[in-house]
């Protein structure tokens, strides 16, 4: 295909063609999910945008969309992972050559499970406040500290970690990202419950831990660019997936999974008005078609992010979709209840349609706080994107070991 083929109109005919003729040999909804992917990854369809030596089709970022809408259309999972694949991405963009031919494949295969050992609790919103640190040792790191709120953390083999190595320079540059072991001596995993009552969430503590040094993302000390590349994945796939009942999994559970594996918008809410006979009341109506009409634009955003991430950029509208999720969820929520009344306040199992509103309430939350909080959207779209004046920073520029938060850590690190 012609590398501007996506944006006319032949050469984009002349790709649906190709993928549909493809897909015609290929797809067939009996096939084991497993062969299913190989095939899709080793045929460079899962992530079309990537370079053909890196299980790509080296086509331009506008072909990625028509690529997927065509998987989509024929319920084909496991495509757009150029956009969504947070842990392969990140990889490519950042790993060494041995990592990409270690890990690529079996990311893309959903092979490897994956967790985020981002957050601590004195770091939340204000990442670059880390204070795990990971100190050289020969061919080595030795890594020590506490993480908190880590998805899927007992069941990770490999996680993404951001710890300090270097305490005498500022915050933002004294951080390096490691493709870090999970299954080794030091490392303690804690889950913490929900107020769901789920425990997807887990306190990570790491005590004399180790990862390769050959397993840093990007370059020693330059963590904070690769962080903001992984974010922008993460944010845009919370930004168009989310999980609305408690029967179905989190977003952040199936983010090498394809759009159409979600379920379709709003249609539980559709299908309770039905069965509360309160269809054709004018308000439930409005409700239910102003969600449909967010989660659209919302949709169309999530296209433009995915559009500038294909393009090996970190893109701040990421930011938009993640924060307009997190209203539709809250707002769902709510119709939700209203539709209900009464009947939305009785809990515990034997009331399911009360549970399942109860659990949407609490777990809009989760998109909410997690990936970066509201607050932190908010204020990435009005420094990035309508070029309001950035709040100020009075430790920006102090070697991170004089920042008041750090001087604990050192003093108690004897450095």
């Amino acid at each position: 295909m012609a590398a501007g083929a996506g944006h006319d109109i032949a050469g984009a005919a002349a790709l649906r063609a190709e993928v549909r003729g493809w897909l015609q040999e290929r797809w067939d909804r009996e096939r084991p999910r497993e062969e299913w992917l190989a095939d899709l990854v080793d045929a460079g369809w899962a992530a079309p945008t990537w370079p053909v030596e890196w299980y790509g089709r080296g086509l331009p970022a506008a072909a990625g969309p028509l690529v997927t809408e065509e998987l989509r259309t024929v319920g084909a999972p496991g495509g757009g992972q150029d956009a969504t694949n947070l842990w392969a991405g990140t990889v490519l963009s950042f790993g060494s050559d041995e990592l990409k031919r270690r890990f690529l494949r079996p990311l893309l295969l959903g092979r490897v499970a994956m967790c985020l050992l981002y957050s601590e609790p004195g770091a939340g919103s204000d990442l670059a406040g880390v204070q795990t640190r990971a100190d050289r040792d020969g061919d080595e790191y030795v890594v020590n500290g506490q993480k908190v709120w880590t998805s899927a953390g007992r069941q990770a083999e490999y996680a993404l970690l951001i710890a300090r190595t270097d305490w005498d320079v500022p915050k933002h540059q004294g951080i390096t990202f490691f493709f870090f072991p999970m299954r080794q001596p030091g490392v303690e995993v804690r889950p913490l419950r929900q107020a769901t009552g789920d425990s997807r969430f887990n306190e990570v503590f790491l005590t004399d831990a180790r990862v390769p040094a050959d397993h840093v993302l990007g370059e020693i000390g330059a963590g904070w660019r690769v962080l903001q590349t992984a974010l922008m994945y993460e944010r845009a796939v919370m930004g168009v997936e989310h999980r609305r009942s408690e029967r179905e999994p989190a977003a952040a559970d199936r983010a090498a999974d394809s759009e159409a594996d979600a379920p379709a918008p709003d249609l539980s809410l559709v299908e309770l008005a039905r069965d509360l006979g309160i269809a054709g009341d004018p308000l439930v109506r409005q409700g239910i078609a102003r969600l449909h009409c967010l989660r659209t634009v919302n949709e169309w955003n999530g296209q433009r992010a995915r559009a500038e991430m294909e393009q090996r950029s970190s893109s701040p509208v990421a930011s938009l979709g993640k924060l307009a999720m997190s209203g539709i969820l809250h707002s769902a929520a709510r119709l939700q209840a209203s539709m209900l009344g009464a009947e939305a306040t009785i809990g515990g199992r034997h009331s399911p349609r009360s549970a399942d509103c109860t659990y949407a309430l609490l777990n809009a939350y989760f998109t909410s706080i997690g990936g970066g909080t509201d607050q932190i959207q908010r204020n990435i779209i009005g420094e990035r994107i309508l070029g309001l004046p950035k709040e100020p920073e009075i430790d920006k520029h102090l070697p991170f070991r004089e920042v008041r938060k750090a001087a604990a850590t050192t003093e108690a690190a004897g450095r």
